[in-house]
């Protein structure tokens, strides 16, 4: 996979999608009428990126249809270049990268540094585009369902958590009902794939220094959203993965499955 990343040179020309977001924040909206890229449209990751809360997880994926009807609103059409980015290292964006290129629309990426490495200027309020016109099918990225993220490791395959290593080691749990992790996972923080806000230029060297090559690669996280930047990080080293879009707070939904804690 080629284009993952974007620099500011790169947008000219593009639908660009301001996907500000964090967890236990609700105020990205606002941020982007202070002030985003000249032209870019907001994206609200929970209702355009996400279908409801549910035993699927805290950030399902949504229907087809649903993404195809939101990615007209945005402005992205057949041929559009797009380009996303939010006001960090690129956690939300790269969940509107991983769900448009799952919808095949495969010319969108990541702008590398977001929003802090913009040094133009920005522009207030709200930009309401022309519609497109795109059509989006599935299929565009593998995805991992429960059952099969969880056989991964004993097939010979890396599932990878991309959670902060205390909430992997189930030390603390501030969002989900269960702290732990998948039996046979292996914890690699999305934080340790980034180097001043950006994905790091060692990142091949980092990736086989923990394993991961060679192997089917899933990756999973809370809710689907980290591990959405981690598969992207993975894709700009050359390595293809498959996100598990339940991730945890899907597999904590069955008091049945397992749960490992400790390092």
């Amino acid at each position: 996979m080629t284009g993952v990343l974007a620099g500011p040179d790169d947008v000219a020309g593009a639908v660009l999608l301001d996907v500000r977001w964090a967890l236990g924040r609700t105020d990205g909206h606002e941020r982007y009428l202070a002030g985003h890229l000249p032209g870019a449209v907001y994206v609200d990751l929970d209702t355009e990126l996400a279908a409801p809360p549910s035993a699927a997880g805290r950030h399902p994926l949504p229907a087809v249809e649903d993404l195809q009807a939101a990615a007209r609103r945005w402005g992205v059409s057949a041929g559009s270049r797009v380009v996303v980015y939010d006001d960090g290292p690129g956690i939300a964006a790269a969940r509107a990268w991983w769900l448009l290129r799952w919808g095949r629309h495969v010319d969108v990426s990541i702008l590398d540094g977001g929003l802090a490495g913009w040094s133009g200027s920005l522009e207030t309020g709200e930009v309401e585009p022309e519609p497109g016109d795109v059509v989006l099918a599935p299929g565009g990225m593998p995805v991992l369902t429960a059952d099969e993220a969880a056989a991964l490791p004993g097939a010979g395959g890396l599932l990878l958590d991309a959670r902060a290593p205390e909430r992997f080691r189930g030390e603390v749990e501030p969002v989900d009902p269960v702290a732990g992790h998948v039996p046979g996972a292996v914890n690699l923080p999305a934080t340790d794939l980034l180097a001043d806000g950006r994905f790091r230029p060692d990142l091949a060297s980092v990736l086989a220094g923990r394993g991961v090559a060679g192997a089917a690669v899933g990756v999973y996280c809370g809710s689907g959203v980290t591990a959405a930047h981690t598969v992207a990080a993975l894709a700009s080293a050359g390595v293809h993965a498959a996100l598990w879009p339940g991730s945890w707070s899907e597999w904590v939904a069955d008091p049945s499955r397992p749960v490992a804690t400790g390092p």
